[in-house]
């Protein structure tokens, strides 16, 4: 805390020199003027009672007198008014220096977030176009390889040159071949298949077929036959049939090899179809041997075999367990003339 002035002395009372503080250096011109002139003092001297201090003159006593310019007087208040802005700016100069780095650490953060953010919309959107190329790019592709094999397939570069039947064992393959001659020259995609079924319907023997495209000039035809189980003598000679009673072939004599069908009720009888399943599991070598076949109903079925033997072997059921009877007791029995298979379990030999 700043000491305050010392109020000015009197007329009456005149200063000591030890009571009186140094006067300060510079006074404002307004105080000097509340201040009261002083009187004169007259070159006086204070005599002292005591021998041991001497008489001291009063003027000698005293600090000199500073007088201030009026200029540096008027000047005083103004440098003190600087020197106050100078120490409030001292005070307010970190406070604004730090508002000042505030703002610009603010400015920068924004900055960054929006270059950030440029950058992550272009590496979006680069990913998008990406994407979207790559997928644009793999339709196209598979339009193109659709449309290019839907062009090739029906252009004459996959045209039929060759027509090949496969599957056959009784019928002639080069007969097939020529009543499918129509369909040489088309292309492997646009052959008719109904114009092939009426072309096979000529084939009794054929039971089934399928066509197979063997790129790029191959037609393979698979063919299926039916098997014949016998021949059934009518006015027209004898006709060969297979299991179902379809007609394969008429002819005068008895074909060699298949056996003569003596079934009541016709090819569309309940006995025929019993017929038909037993001789169709046969084995091989029971089936060369086989001379005829009588079935008045479907559970009364005899197999007659070369040399005179006779099978008697019921109904349909059970077919390949009889037919594996039938080989073990012919084996175990080769002289018996007549076998009883209609219980697999318990053949009877006489």
């Amino acid at each position: 805390m700043r000491r305050p002035a010392p109020l000015p002395a009197s007329a009456d009372e005149p200063e000591e020199a030890g009571d009186r503080p140094a006067a300060p250096a510079r006074r404002t011109a307004a105080a000097r003027e509340r201040v009261a002139p002083r009187r004169p003092v007259h070159e006086t001297s204070v005599e002292s009672a005591d021998p041991a201090h001497p008489t001291v003159p009063i003027d000698e006593a005293l600090p000199p007198r500073v007088t201030v310019p009026a200029a540096e007087a008027s000047a005083g208040p103004a440098r003190a008014g600087s020197t106050a802005g100078a120490g409030a700016d001292a005070v307010a100069g970190p406070a604004a220096a730090a508002q000042d780095l505030r703002s610009i650490d603010v400015w920068r953060a924004a900055r960054a977030r929006r270059k950030a953010l440029r950058a992550e919309i272009r590496r979006f959107t680069q990913r998008s176009r990406r994407r979207r190329l790559v997928w644009w790019g793999s339709l196209g592709a598979v339009v193109a390889l659709i449309v290019g094999s839907v062009v090739a397939a029906y252009s004459p570069l996959f045209a039929v040159e060759k027509i090949t039947v496969a599957g056959t064992s009784t019928l002639d393959p080069a007969s097939v071949e020529k009543a499918l001659d129509e369909q040489l020259g088309a292309p492997l995609a646009l052959v008719d298949a109904s114009e092939v079924k009426a072309a096979l319907v000529a084939f009794p023997i054929i039971e089934s077929y399928a066509l197979e495209a063997r790129p790029p000039h191959e037609l393979l035809v698979r063919i299926v036959e039916r098997t014949p189980v016998g021949v059934i003598r009518s006015d027209a000679g004898y006709s060969l049939v297979d299991a179902a009673g379809v007609v394969l072939a008429t002819t005068e004599q008895v074909p060699q090899g298949q056996p003569v069908l003596k079934i009541s009720g016709g090819t569309g009888s309940s006995a025929f179809h019993s017929a038909g399943l037993v001789v169709r599991s046969l084995p091989a070598d029971l089936r060369t041997a086989l001379v005829e076949v009588h079935a008045s109903s479907a559970d009364d079925v005899t197999l007659a075999l070369q040399g005179g033997r006779t099978v008697v072997w019921g109904s349909a059921d059970d077919s390949p367990k009889k037919a594996a009877a039938l080989v073990k007791v012919m084996a175990a029995a080769p002289d018996a003339r007549s076998f009883d298979v209609s219980s697999p379990s318990v053949a009877v030999v006489r």
